[in-house]
């Protein structure tokens, strides 16, 4: 498994200098990889601890017990619904334990808001943990490229979001051609994602994926071995800048040979 993922501040970030607010983390597990993106809520002034504390907290329980290849449908998602709820709950006892630590300043646990995008990529499945405005794109071997996890419409939710472990998303998908899975911070749909109109599509066809952008950073990854550089260049180009003044975060587990 090729894993790769690049996080950098947002021009708007930056000309507040304010700092980012993503986060990502990655377990390599060979023949599997976990995944996780989270973008603190910008208007927390502690959302950027919270993301770090989400894609740990997902990355650590997601790598457990996790089903074998030959599993049921059923059995692979009673599995990932379970690790979403859990997700949840050690977020809180995490941020919890923050806050408490933090005399002079307890807060709240809004004041890490954070959401999270989260995979198991272990093939032919990969399981989905969502809560917030992150998205996720399936590549395949025919190079196609598959919005199987699209932003959702309206204000996000987030870990700390009251019912957040009733809120959050948690589904598989079985794709026997599948040859990556590439997550991505809702500040880098601008540049990975395109309007239908591109496609002279109608409205409600919704965003779909850049072909360009993923199977080029695709391509790139599998050619220089995972050398993140290449993809931590195009998110800081004047381009990418020029589309979003958010911060972006990408992180990606290509299958060998896929």
């Amino acid at each position: 498994m090729i894993v790769a993922g690049a996080g950098v501040q947002g021009a708007a970030h930056l000309a507040r200098a304010q700092g980012c607010q993503d986060a990502f983390k990655a377990v390599d597990l060979g023949d599997t990889a976990v995944l996780a993106v989270s973008d603190g809520a910008g208007s927390r002034h502690r959302s950027a601890l919270g993301a770090h504390v989400a894609v740990d907290a997902a990355c650590r329980l997601l790598a457990r017990d996790i089903p074998g290849a030959e599993e049921s449908p059923e059995a692979w998602t009673a599995w990932i619904a379970g690790c979403g709820k859990t997700v949840v709950e050690e977020y809180l006892r995490a941020v919890t334990g923050v806050l408490a630590a933090d005399a002079s300043d307890p807060g709240e646990p809004g004041d890490l808001a954070a959401t999270l995008t989260a995979a198991v990529v272990a093939p032919p499945w990969v399981a989905f943990v969502s809560l917030g405005d992150g998205f996720g794109t399936l590549l395949t071997r025919d190079d196609r490229c598959h919005l199987v996890l699209p932003p959702p419409e309206g204000p996000p939710a987030f870990l700390s979001s009251p019912g957040a472990a009733l809120r959050i998303r948690t589904f598989v998908v079985w794709e026997p051609e599948l040859s990556g899975v590439v997550l991505s911070t809702d500040g880098c749909a601008p540049l990975a994602l395109d309007h239908p109109a591109v496609r002279e599509l109608p409205l409600r066809a919704g965003p779909l994926p850049a072909e360009g952008f993923f199977l080029g950073l695709a391509a790139t990854l599998r050619d220089n071995e995972g050398d993140a550089e290449p993809l931590r260049r195009l998110l800081c180009a004047q381009e990418a800048g020029d589309r979003t003044g958010d911060d972006l975060t990408v992180l990606c587990a290509l299958v060998e040979g896929g």
